[in-house]
C-alpha cells in the first residue's frame, strides 16, 4: 500500500486528478483507489475538492524530505517480516531486515559492496533530519574535536561541520562503509578512521563523541561494551552525545513505541530504549551529569548527554 500511495503522491504532484484518472494510472479498480485515497486524506497527505484530489502541504513536503521516500520504499522488507507477527515476537527465524542491515553483526557483515552501498545511502539520506534536530538539542560551541562513531559516510559530520566551521572531526566506522565518505572542502578538518567498535580500540583525542542512531541497533551487551570504550577514549570532562528515536518509557510514544520498537525487533539485534534506560547504561559505564532532551519530533530523534568525571 505504501508504494502505491507514493505513486499517488507523485501523480498529484503533477496536478489535481480524479479518482478514475488516478486508478487508471496505478492500474487499480476505482473503488479500490478510493479506499487508498481516503486513507491518504486521513493521513492529511491529500484532500478532495470539487471532485478532484489535491496534494496537501504535508503531502508535498513528504516528497521533498531527503531520504524519506527511500525509507518508505525499503519498508517492504519490514512488512514481510510482519506477515507472521507471532514468529517475529518469538524471534525464532531470521528476518529480512536482519539481512538488509548486515553491519549490525559486526565488520564481517558488511562485506557485500552492493548491500553496503544500499544501506549506507539510506543512512546518509536520513541523517539530514537527525542532524538538524540534534543541532537544536545540543550545544556544539564548546566542542573542539568531535568523533562520530558509526557515522556511515559522514552525513552527520558534514551537517555539524557546516554549522561549526572551526570544529575538528573524526569519522569512525567500518572500512567498507567509510570508503564512501566524501567531505569536499572540509577534508582538512576530517580524520577518517576505519574500524569496528566491536573489535577495535577507539582513537583518543576527541573531547566529544557522538553516537547517532547507533545504540538502538544493538543489544545491551554490545551497548555496554561500547559505552565503556567511549568512556575510556574521552578525556576527563569529555562529553558523550547520544541521538536517536527513544521509547517514551512511562509515557509510551506512538511513533517510537509502536513503530521503532517493532522495527528494531525485526532487526534482531537491538531495541528502542527510553531516555531513562540509556541514562542507566551511561551511569553504569561511569558517566556523570546525565541529561535527556526530548526531541522536537520523536520519530526523528531525541538526545541524551553525559560527562566523563
Amino acid at each position: 500500500m505504501a508504494i502505491v500511495e507514493l505513486r499517488v503522491l507523485h501523480a498529484l504532484h503533477d496536478g489535481p486528478a480524479t479518482t478514475a484518472a488516478l486508478a487508471a494510472r496505478a492500474d487499480l479498480a476505482p473503488d479500490r483507489m478510493r479506499i487508498l485515497l481516503q486513507a491518504g486524506a486521513a493521513l492529511k497527505l491529500l484532500h478532495q475538492r470539487r471532485g478532484l484530489w489535491h496534494l496537501s502541504a504535508r503531502g508535498a513536503a513528504f516528497l521533498t524530505v531527503p531520504g524519506l521516500e527511500a525509507m518508505v520504499r525499503h519498508h517492504g522488507a519490514f512488512y514481510r517480516d510482519l506477515a507472521d507477527p507471532v514468529a517475529l515476537l518469538k524471534g525464532h527465524d531470521q528476518t529480512e531486515l536482519a539481512r538488509f542491515w548486515p553491519y549490525v553483526f559486526g565488520a564481517g557483515g558488511a562485506t557485500d559492496p552492493e548491500v553496503t552501498a544500499l544501506y549506507s545511502g539510506l543512512m546518509a539520506d536520513s541523517q539530514g533530519l537527525v542532524a538538524a534536530d540534534t543541532l537544536g538539542l545540543f550545544d556544539f560551541s564548546q566542542t573542539r574535536h568531535l568523533m562520530d562513531i558509526g557515522g556511515g559516510t559522514g552525513a552527520f559530520l558534514r551537517a555539524i561541520g557546516t554549522a561549526h566551521p572551526r570544529l575538528r572531526m573524526t569519522l569512525f566506522d567500518l572500512p567498507a562503509v567509510v570508503a564512501g565518505a566524501r567531505f569536499g572542502l572540509m577534508t582538512d578538518r576530517i580524520t577518517i578512521h576505519p574500524g569496528s567498535f566491536r573489535d577495535d580500540p577507539l582513537p583518543e583525542g576527541p573531547d566529544t563523541i557522538s553516537l547517532i542512531r547507533v545504540l538502538y541497533d544493538h543489544a545491551d551487551s554490545t551497548v555496554t561494551a561500547l559505552l565503556a570504550k567511549v568512556h575510556a577514549a574521552l578525556p576527563p570532562g569529555g562529553r558523550i552525545l547520544i541521538s536517536e528515536p527513544m521509547s517514551g518509557g512511562a509515557q509510551p510514544d506512538p511513533a517510537t513505541d509502536v513503530y521503532f520498537a517493532l522495527y528494531t525487533m525485526a532487526m534482531q539485534t537491538g531495541r528502542t530504549r527510553s531516555a531513562a534506560d540509556i541514562a542507566g547504561l551511561l551511569r553504569a559505564a561511569g558517566f556523570t551529569h546525565v541529561e535527556s532532551r526530548p526531541g522536537f519530533r520523536s520519530f526523528v530523534t531525541s538526545v541524551v548527554t553525559a560527562t566523563k568525571g
